[in-house]
């Protein structure tokens, strides 16, 4: 394998390399204290100032009011599948789900089984996840509990490029592959919730970001660690949260906005994707998945021609040993894909660029 290596994994993801180094300068020694983050308590000084500045940095990233409350969770979005229905469904009421892909379907099972109904107000099964058109335009039942959407799908390539347009019905957003990749109005939002592993920090921290109003919903038959309003009371600190993960958040969002916050970071994300899919258009040999209109930044989903599965395996091979890793596409869809989250650099795509030109003149 090469020596400079490129991860264009899913998640966990490529984290900034400027990041990585600091956290391993202070791994066993943070700012003079004699021992590292992750052997202090939770409760201590020292770690109530990195959940702050953590906190305090994504609110100036996201723009986020003080209408809302950040909660730094665990259990993966995964867990939001059913802590939101939990919370924030209302008996004889429906719950609305617009249903891209892989997490949105299986959001949708979750409420299912607390045994809530379903008002399916778009459902991508039809064209096979491939596209997701103007969403603005989307019917929302006005009597609907909450509207769930999941805004970028790893593993089908696509991203809402518009939003349901809800009214006063709660709008609930899984952002957890394009989180702070590019900019949008928290407003429209009545909660946010994304894991951490693709543009935040390490696996094991979940960030939720709930309008105070909404989690006040919650029924007390919801069991006390699934309440939000005993996150909200305890500042996410009512039990042992992931201490290291919140610091290496920290660090990813000081990061962040030493880069012109999420503004610059988005004009970063843009010109990689272009240059990207220009790259797999213009081949003759790639093509890409999904509808060019509904295309992700973040996950960039493609094939060799009709789904060449050995020449996939070949490249996704070649790739690796010449320093491209995690570029085999997710097991339930096969084929290849290009993970670019916010912390990989224009440099890596250009090098995997030349690599896929060179593949296909190799082998077209």
């Amino acid at each position: 394998m090469a020596n400079e290596v490129y991860n264009f994994n899913a998640g966990p993801a490529v984290l900034p390399k400027e990041v990585m180094i600091k956290a391993q300068e202070e791994f066993v020694n943070y700012h003079g204290c004699g021992y590292g983050v992750v052997e202090e308590s939770h409760r201590a000084p020292l770690f109530d100032e990195i959940i702050q500045s953590a906190e305090a940095n994504l609110r100036k990233l996201m723009d986020i009011s003080d209408d809302y409350e950040v909660l730094f969770l665990q259990g993966g979005a995964s867990l939001q599948f059913a802590m939101i229905p939990m919370n924030l469904a209302i008996p004889g009421k429906k719950i609305g789900f617009c249903d891209t892909g892989e997490w949105s379907h299986k959001a949708l099972k979750e409420a299912k089984i607390l045994g809530n109904d379903i008002d399916m107000i778009y459902d991508g099964s039809a064209n096979g996840f491939k596209t997701i058109g103007n969403a603005a335009s989307w019917k929302v039942d006005p009597q609907d509990a909450y509207v769930h959407i999941c805004v970028n799908n790893t593993i089908f390539g696509t991203e809402y490029q518009s939003y349901p347009e809800t009214g006063d019905i709660p709008l609930i957003a899984d952002m957890s592959s394009d989180i702070m990749s590019r900019t949008f109005d928290m407003n429209k939002f009545a909660l946010v919730f994304a894991g951490a592993q693709k543009n935040m920090g390490p696996a094991g921290v979940t960030l939720v970001v709930i309008r105070k109003d909404l989690a006040e919903r919650c029924p007390e038959t919801v069991p006390t660690m699934l309440r939000f309003s005993t996150h909200i009371k305890a500042k996410s600190l009512f039990n042992t949260p992931n201490t290291f993960g919140i610091y290496i958040i920290r660090l990813v969002s000081e990061w962040m906005l030493a880069q012109g916050g999420v503004p610059a970071i988005q004009k970063k994300n843009e010109e990689k994707a272009a240059k990207l899919y220009a790259a797999i258009d213009n081949s003759g040999f790639f093509r890409g998945t999904c509808d060019k209109a509904d295309r992700s930044k973040m996950n960039v989903c493609f094939r060799i021609g009709d789904g060449n599965e050995e020449l996939e395996k070949k490249f996704v091979a070649e790739a690796k040993a010449a320093g491209l890793v995690g570029l085999k596409g997710h097991r339930a869809v096969g084929g290849l894909r290009a993970s670019i989250y916010n912390a990989m650099p224009l440099s890596g795509v250009e090098t995997l660029i030349s690599f896929m030109n060179e593949f296909a003149r190799k082998n077209g």
